[in-house]
């Protein structure tokens, strides 16, 4: 898509999550996609008319590229996924002669079209917190965040606003690679001025390494969204804790067990004997 101009466009439905923009085919037709990135889990391509599309995957979505009956390889971790049929809700035909089609069962993810001069000022995006895997993620931001605050580590990392993209996995996966039991008051990671501790330290070099080794592994996968061939993503092979509840703990040397409790709504698995 990056470099090529929309030919033809086609939604087949009026929404998705949320109704699609007015005029959506209409606007983007004939524009250049001058740019293509991502902000957290939100895909951004920049356009030669001077907005920004801006899509979501939601649970469930995925694009598929062809060009000419030949279906493009996403990637060494690439699935077959979303096949042709009543799913296929969004297809761009691109100059390039790749048609890109975006399937969702589930129909949890959206498109919008926003002004590339408003999209600080987006709902979708104005709150959100640093990239985990940038600069601007440290230890030094980390603790500013925590400084004072009584909810628990959990808490503090699944809230987009400190950091964007963490999810419930990706948090017990760092917070025991990090040996911090996410119970525990976030406060630990600043010291009375506000500067960061050691645990915030380890904490951030925890979540960063497990990014890393994830999007190395293709991605993790839940019981309900599965591959193909019914298997998991590669790194859910790889979890210490993530549903693993009564499971042995894998840090050498621990002799502790996986615990499930829940925390404002959501599972949380840790190892209570080498998390502390």
């Amino acid at each position: 898509m990056e470099g090529a101009r929309f030919l033809d466009v086609k939604a087949y439905r009026p929404d998705l999550r949320f109704p699609f923009p007015k005029g959506f085919a209409r606007r983007l037709t004939g524009a250049t996609v001058t740019g293509l990135g991502r902000r957290a889990k939100y895909i951004v391509a920049d356009l030669s008319s001077g907005d920004v599309l801006l899509m979501h995957l939601g649970m469930s979505g995925s694009f598929r590229a062809e060009k000419s009956g030949r279906e493009k390889d996403m990637g060494e971790f690439h699935h077959p996924r979303g096949k042709p049929g009543k799913h296929d809700h969004v297809v761009f035909t691109m100059s390039s002669g790749w048609t890109v089609t975006f399937n969702d069962p589930r129909r949890f993810g959206f498109m919008k079209l926003v002004p590339r001069a408003a999209l600080e000022a987006e709902p979708m995006l104005r709150n959100l917190g640093p990239e985990p895997l940038g600069n601007s993620f440290d230890a030094v931001m980390l603790a500013a965040a925590a400084h004072g605050k009584k909810t628990s580590l959990k808490a503090l990392l699944l809230d987009q606003r400190v950091v964007a993209g963490l999810g419930n996995i990706y948090v017990a996966e760092a917070l025991h690679r990090a040996h911090l039991s996410p119970r525990r008051p976030a406060s630990i990671l600043a010291d009375r001025k506000g500067a960061p501790t050691a645990a915030a330290n380890e904490l951030v070099e925890a979540i960063k390494h497990v990014l890393q080794d994830a999007v190395r592994a293709g991605g993790s996968s839940l019981r309900n969204h599965r591959l193909p061939d019914g298997e998991l993503g590669y790194f859910s092979h790889y979890f210490r804790v993530y549903d693993r509840a009564g499971e042995a703990c894998s840090q050498p040397g621990c002799k502790g067990k996986i615990r499930r409790i829940v925390q404002t709504g959501r599972s949380t698995f840790y190892c209570p004997v080498c998390q502390r």
